[in-house]
């Protein structure tokens, strides 16, 4: 892909803002997702098509901190980009402008507020509009950056389909298809060698990916974060199965996912700006579990391979129909709107809906009782 580097126009006025948006600048924050491109497509497309000049901010918000990292995007820019994973423009979890990780001469990181330097260089360049693309992080300081006088119309992003101002967000859909491979390929594996099998899943404190992909493949226990377990429950599952004749069990734990009586599995604590480092939540299971039933015990943590690779059909048409709405948004002015997925429509809803209290799997939902009535073991 050809990209060129940005030139400045003269900054605006600090006087009454501007309504009418000529020039935007759009960054894919947070981590990658399948459908990412398919919005970069569209968006630039729809723009060009609008009279409305787009320029892109590499790897998030370095783009916008670090020099010479903004880039000129024209429809031929993104050409033949569509069934490609990841983000061209690069993405950034890191890259928080209100805690900006910086090197001290002692070597040691402390982390800085830069967002004064970003709304200076959005203004150098003229920028009318910030479009941010990310989950609820990246939405976050979309809000804070709006009230620094930074005009922002966002796009949802995540595979963990935990945003509650959308029905869906794009990347789910591969990610869910992606884990699906994963169990049916156990399977086989699993049986021949009379184990049981243990998945983690991505997703952080939603069991959308773990209980979607687990139904799809056929897995017999579930574990999700708003389902604490009940080991017990988990070893009567799989000792029943034994018991039947059947000599292998497929285990499907959301990375998220907490035994009823402990804690959590995290690799890192969170810090300002930043959450927790979920991780080995799969062998957390597989160690309570150890000595309690008659298998061996192998864990897979599928990982990022959730969010690599083409992306689904599905996403690709989500994300290009996100990126043609976030340009209308652009046209019409309509900052500080988010767009969304209800009733199989694409509309747009206030930013601030994004940052509600996240949208989890219900514990007495359609999806749970699908999962206990072809009988699933969910541990609660």
């Amino acid at each position: 892909m050809s990209l060129s580097k940005t030139t400045k126009r003269p900054a605006r006025s600090s006087g009454r803002r501007r309504t009418k948006i000529k020039r935007v600048c759009i960054m894919t924050g947070g981590g990658d997702a399948p459908g990412l491109n398919a919005v970069l497509r569209a968006f630039v497309k729809t723009c060009g098509e609008l009279g409305i000049e787009v320029y892109g901010s590499e790897d998030g918000f370095e783009g916008l901190i670090q020099p010479d990292r903004l880039v000129k995007l024209r429809p031929s820019s993104v050409r033949g980009i569509l069934p490609k994973g990841g983000s061209v423009l690069g993405c950034s979890n890191t890259a928080n402008p209100f805690a900006y990780p910086s090197t001290t001469r002692g070597g040691k990181t402390r982390y800085v507020d830069v967002s004064a330097q970003v709304v200076e260089r959005i203004q150098a360049h003229g920028i009318d509009a910030l479009v941010m693309v990310g989950g609820d992080g990246t939405m976050g300081h979309g809000r804070a950056m709006m009230k620094l006088g930074v005009p922002v119309i966002g796009v949802p992003k995540t595979i963990d389909n935990d945003l509650a101002a959308t029905e869906v967000t794009f990347g789910f859909d591969t990610a869910v298809s992606t884990a699906t491979w994963a169990i049916d390929a156990l399977h086989s594996t699993a049986e021949s060698h009379d184990r049981v099998m243990i998945v983690e899943l991505m997703g952080r404190y939603a069991g959308w990916i773990a209980l979607c992909a687990g139904i799809a493949g056929g897995a017999d226990v579930i574990a999700i974060p708003e389902i604490p377990y009940d080991i017990d429950r988990i070893v009567d599952k799989l000792r029943k199965r034994s018991e039947a004749g059947v000599t292998f069990s497929i285990v499907v734990v959301g990375e998220g996912a907490v035994p009823a009586d402990g804690a959590r599995a995290t690799i890192a604590a969170g810090r300002d700006g930043h959450l927790e480092r979920l991780g080995g939540a799969g062998a957390a299971m597989a160690k309570l579990l150890e000595g309690r039933i008659d298998h061996e015990i192998r864990v897979t943590v599928l990982g990022h391979l959730q969010r690599g690779g083409s992306p689904s059909s599905f996403d690709r048409l989500l994300g290009t129909r996100f990126g043609v709405e976030a340009a209308r948004l652009c046209k019409a002015g309509k900052i500080g709107h988010m767009v969304a997925l209800r009733g199989g429509e694409v509309i747009s809803v206030p930013l601030r809906e994004a940052l509600k209290a996240p949208k989890l799997v219900r514990p007495r939902g359609e999806l749970v009782r699908v999962a206990r009535s072809v009988g699933i073991e969910l541990g609660g």
